[in-house]
């Protein structure tokens, strides 16, 4: 094939234009960043949101202040928010960026809670911490808001639905061990609870508090900051995990389409610049009690007054969404936790607790809670079914979408664009993710101690020196000339070399020619990015794998094992929360209590006990059978009263009667049943028609519907009866 000399020449001089006009549009957008920095930081209150808010409490004024704000969300205009509904609480993460990201957007947490008719609150904060502010202030004021959120919505059908995003995720959880009557359904979105936990060669974050020696760093960095975090260097280890979109990807991404990403871009950088600070004493607490110590699953965390923080305590259903793309908050740190409290789903039931869990397969950590696909989808039908999630009975699911174009019945019953399903799974199904096994647990719990250790000392040796020579001053400097600060002033409005880029840029956009897609140079531009790319995460890599084995071999060693007072030769048992006697004992008289009560109760009663016993057989709940049962409730005069809250407590009652002894649940249902046939027949009409809700049934589950037909004597179903198509009650006369 001839060489084209004419086409070669041709984009050349296409590219070069293309490129020069790109670049000098690149500039001017880092030009617009700093100017946007600038504005953003000078913001007595910065944040992010896309909606109007009016302040609802300002945590500056309680009794035990702190910078966190609890604001109302003002539905646009097209939004009808239903006073009936539970309202929606979102708490974004304290993680070194500002808030807002929960609903910076109209696909976000708070626009899809809100189109689902939700009132919706956002809980916040401001820069800087307050004197002497800790962990427990922060909770205290949590608190405190929640209690404010119930008394404004008396007519709403449940507790609040908080989610907790990242290390909000933590937050909540600890408040809502210790304060548990101020929840409704909780939702974790890529939050960290079991801090050990991940996979060999696919989690290395985990093992940075080893390798710098434990938290001896992050206390010299306190008290150089004068009692002051920069949460600028919490954003600096997000950025450190993946050094290809640090130092490429994101900036070539937009110089390469410099067209269309500019206020996409920006607008991600408004958020991800907006960089805020933690007393010293919060961060303090964090690294030591969560991320190295890794005491919250174990329940050895304890309040100011020696009260134990127990997640179990938690009474709420849990929803914990979290990714196998995710490199910050991987599968197995958002959902270990569940093997260090319980040994069994039994003994999650026997808590009360329901726990449901989805794992998508590729976002990354922000996208979690940013992505707009994320947002239509999962959080959308979260928000949608929330009163599913929270009547369901005691266990542990998985949620599971299908398109609702795949659904073949009844699709009327699906509320959005996908069907969310709560599948039935066993502890097994988390393991099977992968995790730590003895070895790695020992080592974890040496690097603990090794932390241990190394800040008594630095609190012993070095400590008082720092402290005496760090002043406001040099700590306000040394905070503004943080790396990740100067990228955004060094474009900024001080800058006097910058004063002809933004006339040049809008000539550029005037004269605008960018290269046809199909240039050379364009294709040779896309190939040297990509080796960049893959040089860069070959670098990464490598990185990590050394920084494993580093990990693996230090904390494995039995000299450094033995030396911190673990036995490397004696069996390990990875920490758990402790059992409690009294627990049991509560059971069992529990369990007493419900044998009395197989005979009690009525017609409604009966109906969802029969409805438990044929889902029972299919081991999961699909949203379109509770929004039969949701329509049902509306007909009926004696559902129509009863709350959601009482609905919950007698779906649970019963349920936990089937578990107990199944065979006298069942013998004793024609007890609660009416003498009325036709009260009878009506009442199975509708176990049918919500059994049969996602589709028909088969195998044991239809074996179980007939049961239920003798049980409420009731006639066989069409087809086995001469008399035909007629209605149940017209088939019996027959």
């Amino acid at each position: 094939m001839l060489f084209n000399t004419s086409n070669f020449v041709t984009d050349a001089a296409a590219y070069t234009i293309d490129a020069g006009q790109r670049w000098i549009l690149f500039l001017d957008t880092m030009r617009r960043r700093g100017l946007q920095y600038e504005e953003h930081i000078a913001q007595s209150a910065p944040h992010v949101l896309d909606y109007d808010a009016d302040l609802v409490c300002d945590g500056r004024e309680l009794p035990r202040p702190v910078n966190y704000i609890l604001a109302l969300i003002l539905p646009p205009p097209s939004v009808v928010v239903d006073e009936s509904k539970r309202p929606f609480v979102i708490v974004d993460p304290r993680a070194g960026h500002g808030p807002g990201i929960g609903g910076f957007k109209a696909d976000s947490e708070i626009g899809v809670a809100m189109a689902a008719g939700h009132p919706c609150y956002f809980i916040g904060f401001l820069p800087d911490a307050m004197p002497g502010q800790t962990i427990q202030d922060v909770a205290h004021a949590e608190a405190v808001f929640l209690e404010r959120v119930i008394s404004r919505h008396p007519k709403a059908e449940g507790k609040p639905c908080v989610i907790g995003n990242c290390q909000a995720g933590w937050a909540v959880t600890m408040l809502a061990a210790i304060r548990p009557e101020l929840f409704g359904p909780i939702i974790l979105a890529g939050s960290p609870l079991s801090y050990w936990a991940g996979v060999k060669g696919q989690n290395p974050m985990r093992y940075s508090g080893g390798l710098l020696g434990g938290s001896w760093l992050t206390a010299l960095t306190g008290d150089a900051g004068a009692g002051t975090f920069d949460g600028a260097w919490l954003v600096q280890n997000f950025e450190n995990q993946n050094p290809a979109n640090t130092l490429w990807t994101k900036h070539y991404n937009l110089y390469s389409k410099i067209d269309t990403e500019v206020e996409r871009y920006l607008g991600f950088e408004k958020w991800w610049g907006g960089h805020v600070t933690l007393n010293a004493e919060e961060i303090q607490f964090i690294v030591d009690e969560l991320f190295i110590g890794n005491k919250l699953a174990c329940g050895d965390i304890r309040t100011a007054d020696g009260t134990s923080i127990d997640l179990r305590n938690i009474r709420s259903p849990i929803v914990v969404f979290c990714s196998k793309g995710d490199n910050i908050t991987p599968p197995q740190q958002a959902l270990d936790w569940i093997l260090d409290l319980y040994d069994s789903v039994d003994e999650i039931r026997s808590y009360g607790q329901t726990i449901v869990y989805a794992v998508h397969d590729r976002i990354g950590h922000l996208g979690i809670f940013v992505s707009a696909g994320v947002a239509r989808k999962e959080h959308d039908e979260f928000a949608s079914n929330i009163d599913i999630i929270d009547v369901l009975p005691p266990g542990l699911y998985e949620a599971t979408f299908e398109p609702k174009a795949e659904a073949d019945a009844n699709p009327d019953l699906v509320t959005g664009d996908w069907v969310m399903r709560c599948e039935a799974r066993t502890l097994d199904d988390i393991r099977a993710l992968g995790g730590n096994d003895l070895d790695d647990e020992r080592r974890f719990a040496t690097a603990a101690r090794v932390s241990e250790t190394n800040l008594s000392l630095y609190r012993a040796l070095v400590q008082p020196w720092i402290k005496a020579a760090a002043n406001p001053i040099a700590a306000e400097a040394m905070r503004n000339l943080h790396p990740l600060r100067l990228q955004y002033e060094l474009f900024g409005s001080r800058n006097p070399f910058l004063s002809w880029l933004e006339p040049t840029a809008n000539q550029v956009r005037e004269e605008r020619q960018p290269a046809a897609a199909d240039n050379i140079f364009l294709k040779a531009q896309d190939m040297v990015s990509d080796h960049i790319v893959n040089a860069l995460d070959g670098w990464r890599q490598l990185a990590e794998t050394m920084s494993e084995q580093t990990f693996r071999a230090v904390y494995g060693s039995p000299l450094l094992q033995s030396a911190v007072g673990i036995d490397p030769s004696s069996p390990y048992r990875p920490r758990s929360a402790a059992r409690s006697k009294l627990h049991d004992e509560f059971v069992q008289k529990r369990i007493g209590e419900l044998r009395g009560g197989f005979g009690r109760g009525g017609l409604l009663h009966a109906c969802v006990r029969a409805l438990l016993y044929v889902g029972m057989a299919r081991e999961g709940v699909d949203e379109r059978s509770f929004e039969a049962i949701r329509r049902l409730r509306k007909q009926g005069e004696q559902a129509r009263r009863m709350t959601l809250s009482e609905f919950k407590s007698l779906t649970r009652e019963q349920f936990f009667m089937l578990l107990i002894d199944q065979s006298e649940a069942l013998r004793t249902l024609p007890d609660l049943l009416p003498p009325d046939h036709e009260a009878r027949d009506a009442a199975f009409a509708l176990v049918e028609q919500v059994s049969t809700a996602r589709g028909a049934l088969s195998g044991e589950a239809a074996g179980r519907l007939e049961e239920i037909r003798a049980q409420f004597e009731a006639a066989p179903p069409l087809g086995a009866n001469p008399p035909g198509n007629l209605p149940i009650a017209a088939r019996r006369r027959a």
